[in-house]
């Protein structure tokens, strides 16, 4: 592939804007609290699209493109079951206990409701975890600068990381804020036409059931047994691991997105940000799935486009990028390989900022250096983002030995999100959870998914210590750890709740379910309405479910 001179100059606008961006607000970011949380100064419509574009990286196009070539329409399940009712969930029920508790990050929540070492064990695993998602991030922009441009996949790396260094150094979160809003808008404009061209090429919407497997183009309807679908689970594992699990620990404790409506200049936005992020998240399957869905159909109509292998199987995450060398002409192919571009710096910088807030106050100031001026804790916030980029680079490489990016990302929110879900569930509604008990909750959940994945074997991954089950596929695996971990934690987080002693309620309000007040909406404009907005939202996600069934 070959990019003309327009190409370049559209890649090298965008990089412009970008880094005009943070140099323009850099002169806003004076102490860490700006550097950091963005001081709850933001507008609505800049949340509600930065909280949708935090999660819009570039694993989420090249990962769920690769997942719909590899799954079908059962991927949009990340986004039916498994975003938006999760994101309804913590917008209505759990802004007022994150944005009223005055909390700098969700680490710090738990420090407030629970004690000190069960914000230091969170603040660790998930400073592990955003270094993974920022790696994956960062391999999907070395493999699309090794197929589209030729280079090697380390200096493919190097590159991007040393853009993004520069890029998020300068601005912070508020920089990383407003130019997720301009990601969002370009990568919709980027990708948009690929699922339009790639689905007309193989007859339309007829054309792909005609020439993909029945079972690709449902929902629900081949989710009797794990053997009647690609994705090799049954609807209980879908629904209770991807649906709830793994759907409400992400969206309703992954200080990554938590962070943008928390950003939010009152407490009415800070609940309608992730409201009104669901409704552009319901319409992104016919933008990233689509694509994929149809380049298995153009595969098997003998139209001579293939995906490239893999070892033994085809390598899904180069269904995005192969697609757009078919079909994109030049000018257009500069527009998807920058929208790439824009959705991988979004999801790198996003990643950045949160393992930022979190390593300086949760960690750093908490554990290290308790009493320094604020000048110090900001020098430490800029010295964290060279080293968290660092560390992003090796965790790139780890992404490396996967054929689906999802399939990692997936089984580290496993590890991490799912048994914190069941923490967090039970400390906001249950005012008897103990310190005691959320800390060896979350040791059991992690510990049960480390035993389920070293007991189970899926696609040759896992069986560390023997395999009692095999799992027809990764992902199912995936949503079965999870649900261990969520249970685990669940249940041991109850135990040790009854036996030790729970705080007296005065030092819970504002902080659980029943001992805090409830910010009111009454009289206020229907769109106003957090709850009002999320019955509306939930009714269209419904329908969606209905039609693809």
């Amino acid at each position: 592939m070959t990019l003309t001179i327009l190409d370049y100059g559209i890649i090298a606008l965008y990089l412009f804007f970008v880094l005009g961006i943070g140099w323009t607000l850099r002169s806003k970011v004076a102490s860490a609290d700006q550097f950091l949380i963005s001081d709850r100064s933001t507008p609505l419509w800049v949340t509600s699209l930065a909280f949708v574009a935090a999660n819009l990286g570039a694993q989420e196009f090249i990962g769920m493109c690769a997942s719909g070539a590899k799954y079908g329409l059962m991927t949009a399940h990340f986004y039916w079951a498994g975003a938006i009712p999760a994101m309804l969930f913590v917008g209505v029920f759990m802004m007022p206990f994150y944005y009223g508790s005055k909390a700098r990050s969700v680490p710090e929540y738990l420090k407030l409701r629970f004690d000190e070492k069960t914000r230091g064990l969170n603040a660790v695993s998930f400073a592990v975890m955003t270094l993974f998602s920022s790696g994956v991030s960062m391999y999907a922009l070395g493999l699309l600068f090794q197929l589209m441009l030729g280079w090697s996949f380390t200096a493919s790396v190097v590159l991007s990381a040393t853009i993004v260094l520069v890029y998020t150094f300068l601005g912070g979160l508020k920089s990383a804020i407003f130019t997720e809003v301009l990601q969002f808008f370009l990568t919709v404009l980027g990708f948009a036409p690929l699922a339009f061209y790639a689905v007309q090429r193989v007859g339309g919407w007829d054309g792909i059931k005609k020439n993909v497997a029945p079972q690709m183009t449902h929902l629900w309807a081949y989710t009797g047994s794990p053997e009647q679908n690609g994705m090799g689970v049954e609807w209980f594992g879908l629904a209770a691991g991807l649906g709830f699990v793994l759907s409400f620990g992400y969206w309703c404790t992954d200080f990554l997105v938590v962070q943008r409506a928390m950003a939010a200049g009152s407490m009415n936005d800070a609940r309608r940000t992730p409201v009104l992020a669901a409704i552009p998240k319901m319409l992104l399957p016919f933008v990233v799935i689509l694509p994929g869905l149809a380049a298995v159909a153009l595969m098997n109509s003998g139209s001579g486009y293939t995906l490239p292998m893999k070892g033994a199987d085809y390598d899904y995450d180069q269904a995005l990028t192969t697609l757009m060398v078919q079909f994109y002409p030049n000018g257009m192919l500069g527009v998807g390989l920058t929208a790439l571009m824009a959705s991988f710096m979004g999801g790198m910088a996003g990643n950045v900022t949160a393992f930022n807030t979190v390593f300086t106050y949760d960690l750093y100031q908490s554990y290290i250096r308790k009493n320094a001026p604020d000048a110090h804790y900001l020098l430490v916030a800029k010295i964290t983002t060279v080293v968290g980029i660092a560390l992003s680079i090796a965790a790139a490489f780890l992404a490396h030995q996967y054929n689906n990016i999802m399939d990692l990302l997936q089984l580290v929110f496993g590890f991490v999100n799912a048994p914190l879900f069941a923490t967090f569930l039970l400390g906001m509604f249950w005012r008897r959870t103990t310190g005691h008990g959320a800390f060896s909750g979350l040791l059991a959940g992690t510990l049960a998914a480390w035993f389920t994945h070293s007991l189970t074997l899926a696609e040759g991954k896992g069986g560390m210590f023997g395999v009692l089950h095999t799992f027809p596929s990764t992902m199912a695996q995936n949503f079965w750890i999870a649900i261990f971990a969520w249970s685990s934690c669940f249940l041991v987080t109850i135990a040790v709740s009854l036996a030790t002693k729970a705080k007296a309620d005065r030092e819970l309000e504002g902080l659980v379910w029943g001992l805090t007040k409830m910010p009111s909406t009454e009289g206020a404009p229907w769109h106003a309405r957090p709850g009002v907005l999320a019955i509306a939202v939930g009714g269209g996600c419904l329908l969606l479910n209905i039609l693809f069934w």
